[in-house]
This record gives structure tokens, C-alpha cells and sequence, in this order.
């Protein structure tokens, strides 16, 4: 555990998560508590089925854990309102799913800029959008629809879609699944570049450097951080 609190953007403590499937209940986080330290690249590894997505879906307020507690940049995300996690997310987290999430009638470039818009568009906000295409690869595919993109282009679209409004934490979900190796490298290296706090979940270790915060999950549980 990282013994400033100012060093941390993300703490979490005895977070645990169950839900039912059919009659049984499954233990999908047993008790995790973890730390990731401000402006870290923070790798969560582990086998299938370990509980990685779903300890990303709670540091995202994208769902809530059974008990315990997460603190993201001060800010205790297990005691928000509705309302209040949707505030956070809107303006704290960018957020790569695994499944892209993209909607099928907006164009790519309308996809990047849809966290935008309750606020509002403008020219400067296009160009930006515009820019983070060209540099995930997706220039010449601006106009084009989801049913339009391969599983590649369609994960570049929804990394630039996380990345348009800076947010202080990116959480990606196998960020590079859909890719060639080429590929996955020139993202991680964009992600990398930004000024973010990155928590990346992967099967893939070579994107691993000696600086990176690694944390390993197998059954729910924490093996070491």
C-alpha cells in the first residue's frame, strides 16, 4: 500500500462482490484491496474468470461491490448517489470496454465525440476528436459506421472515445484484444503518453514495463501488488 494518501488515486479495501447465477452464488471479488498510485500505468493480470473485469467495472462506478470500499482521487465512488457516480464518470474516467460499446448508427467520429455531447459541441471539440482518430490509426474511417469497422477499428474508435475528455483515470479492458502486435504497441505507447492514471486489464505481459504497477488477481483475490 502506498503510505501517502495523496500518492494514491485509486484505494481499495476488503471490496467484495457476489451475484447469483441460477441458484448459486458466485464469489467474483473475495476481500481484494489494492492501491494505484497517482500517474502510475497500472497492469491488472491474471487468468479468465479471475474477477479483473469486474474489480475495472467497480473502480468505474459502473457497478457496486457487495461491501468494502473504493476511494478514486479522494473521493469515496462506493458512497455516491446514482446521480453522483454518473458525475464522476463523466468527468474522471475515460473507459474501454472490452465490447467496444459503440452506437451502430453514429459515425466513428460521432462515437469519439458522444461523452461530449450533453455539454455541447463545437468546432474545437470536432478538431480534438478529429486528431485522436488520426492518431489510433482511424483517419480515413472518420465517417464510417460501426457495422462498417473491423474488431480492430472498432477498438481504436472506443480508446479515442475514452481519451477526448482527459480524464484523470483511463480504465481499459484489454485495450489491445482486437489488434496485431503492431498495433497493440502504438496504443499502449498513446496511452502511455497521456497524463492520465492508466489501469489496464490484459492477458498479454510484454506490454509490461519494470517501472509499470502490476497487480495479479487469480480467484477473486489479490496475489501481490
Amino acid at each position: 500500500m502506498v503510505p501517502n494518501g495523496d500518492a494514491a488515486m485509486i484505494e481499495a479495501v476488503d471490496v467484495r462482490k457476489t451475484f447469483l447465477s441460477g441458484e448459486e452464488t458466485v464469489f467474483a471479488l473475495r476481500g481484494v484491496s489494492l492501491t494505484v498510485p497517482r500517474g502510475s500505468c497500472t497492469f491488472v493480470v491474471g487468468p479468465s474468470g479471475s474477477g479483473k473485469s469486474t474489480l475495472l467495472y467497480l473502480l468505474g462506478a459502473l457497478d457496486r461491490p457487495t461491501s468494502g470500499t473504493i476511494r478514486v482521487d479522494g473521493q469515496d465512488v462506493t458512497a455516491m448517489s446514482e446521480a453522483e457516480q454518473d458525475i464522476y464518470r463523466r468527468h474522471k474516467v475515460g473507459f474501454v470496454y472490452q465490447s467496444f460499446n459503440l452506437i451502430s448508427n453514429l459515425s466513428a467520429l460521432d462515437n469519439v465525440l458522444l461523452p461530449y455531447i450533453p455539454l455541447g459541441l463545437t468546432p474545437e471539440l470536432n478538431d480534438k476528436a478529429a486528431e485522436l482518430l488520426r492518431q489510433v490509426g482511424m483517419g480515413d474511417r472518420m465517417k464510417h459506421r460501426p457495422s462498417q469497422l473491423s474488431g480492430g477499428q472498432q477498438q481504436r474508435v472506443a480508446i479515442a472515445r475514452a481519451l477526448v475528455r482527459d480524464p484523470v483515470v483511463v480504465l481499459a479492458d484489454e485495450p489491445t484484444g482486437n489488434l496485431d502486435r503492431a498495433g497493440g504497441d502504438a496504443i499502449v505507447h498513446l496511452l502511455r503518453s497521456r497524463q492520465s492514471t492508466l489501469v489496464i486489464v490484459t492477458h498479454d505481459r510484454r506490454f509490461l514495463l519494470p517501472s509499470d504497477h502490476v497487480i495479479e488477481i487469480e480467484d477473486g483475490m489479490v496475489k501481490n501488488t
